[in-house]
């Protein structure tokens, strides 16, 4: 799979230039590692006010609310790392426009696709139940 995985993202379909064109291969990539563990994706990039989740998706009966993060080497640490408070904070209010707007209250979970590449090879994580509800935000000083 490592293999694969690099390949696609070697030769993704170019839609978007610069780091925007890299993200969505990044995204291209795990939208396949997704549905080949069963996740059926509902919308791709679904986009409020609120910020914005790079997939919605069924594992199951659970709504899942998945965010892509990927890293080139590990300079800036892990790709799972990488979801910060502020970025669950943004992806818990998204995924509360979603639900308004589809009008069910399903069980949901949100779940952090991480992609680390060193060289030629990458590796592929599918954090399920990664964070949950909105963190507390930051006490002011």
């Amino acid at each position: 799979m490592t293999g694969r995985l690099w390949s696609v993202l070697r030769r993704g379909v170019r839609r978007y230039r610069g780091l925007r064109g890299v993200g969505q291969r990044f995204e291209d990539a795990a939208a396949r590692h997704l549905e080949g563990a069963g996740y059926k994706i509902l919308e791709r990039n679904y986009r409020t006010r609120a910020g914005e989740i790079d997939f919605v998706a069924e594992d199951g009966d659970i709504l899942c609310f998945v965010e892509v993060k990927a890293r080139r080497g590990p300079g800036w640490g892990s790709a799972a790392e990488a979801v910060t408070g502020e970025k669950q904070r943004r992806i818990w209010n998204a995924a509360q426009f979603y639900l308004r707007k589809a009008r069910v209250r399903p069980v949901c979970r949100f779940d952090v696709v991480a992609i680390d590449t060193l060289a030629d090879a990458a590796r592929v994580e599918i954090l399920r139940g990664a964070f949950q509800g909105p963190p507390r935000a930051p006490r002011p000083r």
